[in-house]
């Protein structure tokens, strides 16, 4: 048996930074030492990727079913042949880009479920290329949501500096108080704090932040911390959690109380995401949690201006790399 974990690498949008990022984690000395990096991406594009980022293939290119049955000892690319890869230009929204980036992701997702891959590290997609392509999900988190049958996935969005999660992610502002629930919230809680305690190996201290301003002023600004946040919370107490709010979140943030949260929970995506995005945009890791597989990700999009340059900065996909050899043991 192998003794570092296989991670599959989805090459995501093949205009975008993703098919070099993939290139890189394969000679990346930190992800060697730690895991066994599979690229899962369509070797005929990266083999055109390859030499404007001066970076070679790997020396084992295989196909799919060859991948399936073999005993993986080093850094892969598993071929999955797309249409229209020829025509691709770096930087360019297209159809073809959306269908590719979606079925190497499809492909990863039903490896993992299957056992044969012990987690999954995706690059970026491109949102509007997948509606191109016909995927009706905006993004990751519901694809892996609909594949793997989780009906509460959640969003976490985790450094060394700040780690936020999210209990609503891609919709819209006025759309968010109707999809706010104590079990959701609670949901959050729970999920959130087992996979801090997998990833810092102790017990975790939450803030929730509130939805409104100053969380509602007991109720002056809206009623939802007062029917659905403060039960949600009051739950995670009596089941043990160390969860404190909800704290208004134009200050939940401030130094001193960011030096003493292990962890926030936020109720709608650009609350969590412009504080963590001020501080660990180089370095963040977007991580799926309530999902059967662990799936992580780079905290940044496809990076159309640098594409296909060698300028892509490694680092938050290495560390996504990392995190994910954590969470799959």
């Amino acid at each position: 048996m192998n003794t570092k974990p296989i991670i599959a690498l989805t090459m995501g949008d093949p205009a975008g930074v993703g098919p070099e990022l993939c290139l890189r984690m394969l000679v990346d000395k930190d992800v060697r030492s730690y895991s066994i990096p599979v690229i899962f991406g369509d070797a005929g594009l990266l083999r055109r990727v390859a030499p404007l980022v001066r970076l070679r293939l790997p020396r084992e290119v295989i196909p799919l079913d060859h991948f399936q049955k073999a005993s993986i000892k080093e850094p892969t690319l598993v071929n999955i042949p797309c249409p229209d890869m020829g025509s691709v230009a770096p930087g360019r929204v297209s159809p073809a880009c959306g269908a590719a980036a979606y079925r190497c992701l499809e492909t990863a997702i039903l490896e993992a479920m299957a056992g044969r891959v012990n987690a999954i590290a995706t690059a970026p997609l491109n949102k509007e290329a997948l509606s191109l392509a016909g995927i009706s999900e905006p993004g990751h988190t519901e694809i892996l949501a609909r594949l793997t049958n989780s009906p509460r996935p959640c969003m976490m969005l985790a450094s060394e500096k700040i780690t936020t999660s999210l209990v609503t992610t891609h919709t819209s502002l006025a759309s968010v108080p109707g999809k706010l629930s104590i079990e959701t919230i609670l949901n959050v809680i729970r999920l959130t704090a087992e996979t801090m305690e997998r990833l810092r190996r102790k017990s975790p201290n939450l803030v929730v932040c509130g939805l409104n301003p100053h969380s509602g002023e007991h109720g002056l600004f809206g009623d939802e911390e007062q029917r659905l946040i403060q039960p949600a919370i009051a739950q995670a107490r009596a089941e043990g959690f160390s969860v404190e709010g909800p704290l208004p979140p134009d200050t939940a943030f401030l130094p001193d109380r960011m030096a003493r949260t292990s962890a926030y929970i936020c109720m709608y995506h650009d609350q969590g995401l412009i504080p963590f995005k001020m501080l660990a945009f180089e370095s963040g890791v977007n991580i799926t949690l309530g999902l059967p597989v662990t799936r992580t990700s780079p905290d940044h999009g496809t990076a159309f201006d640098i594409a296909w340059k060698g300028l892509a900065n490694p680092g938050s996909m290495r560390q996504a790399i990392l995190y994910a050899v954590q969470l799959s043991r």
